[in-house]
């Protein structure tokens, strides 16, 4: 099949007509030959055959079969890959979000199915931090809290949570790329990880007057500024399209997830500018990912 570039709903289902399309595409892309084409997982033998009726590549020397949703995200999926597919689809190419109640009574499925593939999904959408900021950089703690709005400056109050923000900036002051940290206060240690995941040593990181970037100043360029309006355009920008984006799809987010949402809204907005690719970026990364169960995404009590 042909990568798709579609971004409506009438292209999405005149491509993926039933669960068979999906899982010819998942087995296009896993098997593709320009990234290795098929590697038994059992004995490293690279000759098969196919069974027809559920695409199902078995090994010409051990005979280990194995299916398209083998080993992805994909893996025990038992609602319907079409279904799947809309999921990817629409946290992908959908500038809103949508909440897994919402999901589920628009697939009729039951909530915490929905929930759970959707929490799939966002963890295939996390930084892999290949491309680090490399230019300009606004780095910014945040705060925010339930029945609250994120603010651009700092909370000390228990009920509010802590997060740091780090936007490039390009030379005609447009943004690159967005990151976001849950951190846990505002320590150079807990600061740092931003830096240490997505900002280069040879950037030149623009930060807000507060003692725990001091600390960092010995391994990035950084500059103190005021934390006005002015000196983080960009990042007060940001900001407020993720405070929008929150107040108009979630009611609450525990706070264990809270990254898992950052990683879904700045996947998004990273690739603005390449929106025909995000679909099939997006089903490359869950093919590739090791797959998750309920248990490692259910919070522990």
């Amino acid at each position: 099949m042909q990568t798709y570039t579609g971004q409506g709903i009438v292209e999405f289902f005149g491509t993926f007509k039933s669960d068979y399309e999906c899982l010819q595409y998942l087995a296009d892309r896993k098997w593709n030959p320009e990234n290795g084409g098929f590697i038994c997982s059992k004995c490293g033998h690279n000759k098969f055959t196919i069974r027809q009726k559920n695409l199902a590549l078995d090994c010409s020397s051990c005979h280990h079969v194995e299916s398209p949703t083998a080993r992805t995200m994909f893996h025990r999926v038992r609602f319907g890959l079409q279904k799947a597919f809309y999921i990817v689809h629409s946290m992908s190419c959908k500038s809103r979000g949508m909440s897994a109640t919402q999901m589920a009574a628009e697939l009729k499925i039951s909530r915490p199915t929905a929930w759970l593939f959707m929490h799939k999904v966002r963890s295939s959408m996390a930084s892999r931090a290949s491309t680090k900021a490399q230019g300009k950089v606004q780095v910014k703690a945040l705060a925010y809290g339930w029945k609250e709005d994120f603010r651009p400056k700092r909370s000390h109050s228990p009920k509010r949570k802590k997060i740091v923000s780090s936007i490039e900036i390009n030379e005609n002051r447009q943004i690159v790329q967005c990151h976001f940290k849950h951190i846990e206060n505002y320590s150079a240690k807990e600061l740092g990880k931003i830096f240490k995941s997505h900002i280069s040593p040879e950037a030149f990181v623009v930060t807000e007057k507060w003692t725990g970037f001091k600390p960092l100043e010995s391994d990035y360029k950084i500059e103190q500024k005021t934390g006005n309006f002015k000196n983080f355009m960009q990042t007060n920008y940001v900001v407020h399209h993720l405070k929008t984006w929150f107040r108009s799809t979630y009611t609450w987010v525990h706070p264990h997830h809270m990254q898992g949402y950052f990683d879904e809204f700045s996947f998004k907005i990273n690739r603005s500018s390449s929106k025909e690719n995000i679909f099939d970026s997006l089903i490359l990364r869950m093919i590739s990912a090791k797959p998750l169960l309920y248990r490692d995404i259910r919070i522990s009590t």
